[in-house]
Order: structure tokens, then sequence, then C-alpha cells
């Protein structure tokens, strides 16, 4: 393997922040104030097909990677049992061994529930650790990984939930020592909640189609540490939500149109005054809240905590907040994907999608495009991201530029005769 000296912190900073491009003036003169958090490859996109739609899933049709968007949709998957089996090359255009894995698997238990598992495994390539002098110590692989167990169940003839359980597992250092504090893998638990509905008994014109709508709660769980310090860091938690509309052109062809819009439900960095401590020698917030609070008060106080654009008086050193800026920073911290699918006769799909984000809260801006083909049991994804500023005078390299995914599937229509359950009325 090649040898890196890189830091973590950039590893995942880079991995979630695109390299910024021109921009209106307006957009220049607000504050950069990216919301971190630690493990963040649990939201990062595993699979394909998604991968294909600008990142998009929680409403889209179920199928054999459903775990990670919304598992409530496997309770309306019309095969018995599945496997999928994902690959994506990460941060290629950065380094040259970063890697994520995803297998999953669902069983229909009837035909108003199911139970799914997966296992997703980040590797992070090879890293060299060196002293604080700056010479060679050891070679270690960080890694991290989450297997997943959920159980979704219809609790009407168009509306189904689910809820899925996390273990998370991230070996950052290798048990090396940091400063005078022991390191080791940060280990927690999660849970995901997921609602889905939808409706095939709808007509476009004398067409028919299909409207769905889904939300889900991802990584909501307790911190996670890495040291025997009292310092612990917040899961990604995030909402996505969003609908879907099929139309079938005819017997052959149909088309999808999806979209998702995603918060983080953790708490927003605050503004601090300039060189201001308390009696403590902790900086003193002068917008926002103090971001170290229980997962509960962050999930509910994340919807209200964002600091808005503040600048500083020259002469008395007050805060000074923009009007109505705490709430244009708590929209701007909603990202959206749109995503349309094409497939002909059920075998042959195109993909199509656009995902965006705020410059000041990360500035993801990419174009997606996929295919897919299915054959009896078996099916074939592959998708391709090329990073999108427009407007931009000077376009640079993107760490996500040439970002591809592929996808193995196996799908099973029967592998033994399912109860007779029928779905519950409406």
């Amino acid at each position: 393997m090649v040898q890196k000296r890189i830091s973590l912190v950039a590893i995942f900073t880079v991995g979630f922040m695109t390299v910024w491009g021109q921009t209106d003036t307006r957009d220049w003169l607000l504050q950069l104030n990216t919301i971190t958090t630690a493990v963040p490859f649990l939201n990062i996109n595993p699979e394909t097909r998604g991968g294909g739609m600008g990142d998009v899933g929680v409403a889209t049709s179920p199928d054999g990677a459903s775990q990670h968007w919304n598992a409530a949709k496997y309770a309306f998957i019309q095969d018995k049992a599945g496997v999928s089996l994902s690959y994506t090359p990460w941060l290629r255009a950065l380094v040259p061994d970063i890697s994520i894995s995803y297998l999953s698997g669902y069983y229909k238990i009837n035909k108003v529930s199911a139970a799914a598992v997966s296992l997703r495994y980040f590797s992070l390539g090879n890293i060299q650790f060196t002293d604080q002098f700056g010479n060679n110590t050891v070679q270690f692989t960080p890694n991290e990984f989450a297997f997943d167990a959920s159980y979704s169940r219809k609790l009407s003839r168009r509306l189904s939930a689910a809820l899925s359980g996390r273990y998370v597992n991230s070996n950052l250092t290798g048990g090396q020592q940091a400063g005078a504090a022991a390191t080791g893998p940060g280990q927690t638990g999660a849970v995901d909640l997921g609602v889905y509905y939808e409706n095939n008994d709808v007509n476009i014109g004398d067409r028919d189609a299909t409207i769905a709508w889904g939300v889900q709660v991802s990584n909501l769980g307790a911190k996670i540490g890495y040291t025997n310090t009292a310092t612990r860091d917040y899961l990604p938690i995030n909402l996505r939500l969003g609908p879907r509309v099929t139309y079938n052109i005819d017997d052959y062809n149909k088309v999808s149109l999806a979209v998702d819009l995603n918060k983080y439900l953790v708490p927003s960095p605050p503004r601090y005054y300039p060189d201001s401590t308390n009696s403590n020698g902790e900086a003193v917030i002068a917008s926002g809240e103090d971001p170290d609070r229980p997962v509960v008060s962050g999930v509910v106080s994340s919807f209200y905590d964002a600091p808005g654009n503040v600048v500083f008086d020259a002469n008395t050193g007050a805060a000074i907040i923009e009007p109505g800026s705490r709430f244009g920073e708590e929209l701007r911290e909603i990202s959206y994907g749109i995503g349309a699918e094409y497939w002909y006769d059920d075998q042959f799909a195109f993909r199509l999608g656009y995902y965006g984000e705020h410059i000041t809260k990360g500035n993801r801006k990419f174009i997606t495009v996929g295919v897919g083909l299915r054959l009896s049991v078996f099916g074939l994804d592959f998708s391709y991201l090329v990073p999108a500023y427009f407007g931009a005078a000077n376009l640079q390299s993107s760490p996500l530029a040439r970002t591809l995914r592929f996808t193995l599937t196996f799908n099973f229509n029967e592998l033994s005769s399912s109860k007779s359950d029928g779905p519950p009325s409406e």
C-alpha cells in the first residue's frame, strides 16, 4: 500500500466538504459554520441505485439496499428474499485506497412484515503514524464498521413502519497514545425509525401511477468516544424525508421522480466572543447554544440553535446578530437530492440526479448518472458522480470527483410458502 502522512481529521473534513467554487456575493458574506460529527461514514451513501439518483432513496421503490435509506420499505417488497453487495472506492481524487463496502439482505416473513440485516465497512487505507517529533512509529489501517438489523411491518394496506438497531465500531488509532490519553476503538449503539407510504391506485391522465413518501430518523444513539477522558462526540443523527411519483408510460416503460431532504439533528456550532473566556477558561458564546448537550436535547434544539450571522462592534465588542439570519441558517442546513429513474420492461434502467448543499454547510454539489440491469434473479447497477459548481469561474478538482459505485443484487421470488396473513385493513 502507498504510505500516507495524512491526518484522520483531514480525511473526514475533506470527505464532506468539497472545494469551494465562486458563488454569488451574498453567499460569500455568509459565515462558514459546517456541522461535524463522529463516524460520518454512517451517512455516506454506500449503494449504487441511490448513487445514480442524487443520493435519493427514502421513498424510492423498495429494493435490497433499502436498509440504508428507509427499512420500512421492505414491508412492501415483492420478492421473498434478496441479497445486495455494493462497493465504492471513496475519495479517489485525494487518496488511492479508501473504500466503502456494503452487504445487505432481507427476508419477507409474510405478506405484511419483513426482516433485514446489513454490514457496512469503511476502510481508510494505510496510515503512517508519527510521534511528536515527526518520526515514523507504526503503520495502521483505520477502519469503521456498522452492523444493522431491522424489522418492518405494514400498519395498513398503504403504510408501514420499521425499527432498526445498529452497532457501531470505529477504530481510528489502533491503540496509539494521544498525548497523555490512551485511545481505543469507539463503540456505541443507535436506532433508525422509518415510515413509508405507497399508493399505487392512482391515475395521472389515463395512465396508472404510484405516489409514495417516506421519513426516516437515522443514527439516533449515544455519543461515541475514543479515549478514557470524558469527551464524547455526537453520531450523525439525520432526518431524511421526501416523496416519489412513478408514472407508467405504457406496459413496458415507466419513469419515477423522487426528492430527498436531509437535516442533521445535532447542535450547530455556536459563535464565540473573540479573545473572551469565563472563569473556567472556556470561550463565551455570543450566539447559539452550548454544543455539549445530552443527545435528546441536542436533537430537539437542532431546529432552532443556529447562531446566524454575527459581527462584533469595534468599540464595545458587543455581538450584533443580523435579524432573521438564525432562521435563515437553519434553512441552509437542509441539503437536498433530486433523482429520476427510467425503466424499460423492468429490466433496463437509466438514472439521473443532482445533490445540493449550501456553501456554508459543506458545499457538496454534484450530478450523478447511473444504469441498471435485471436478469431473472440477478441484477447489476453502476453509478458515476460529477462535481457541479454552477457559475464558478475556475472549477477546481473535488475530492468526490469520479466517484464510482457498483452493486450486485440477487432477488428470489419464492424460497418457501409464506404465511397467509393478509395486510391489515386501512
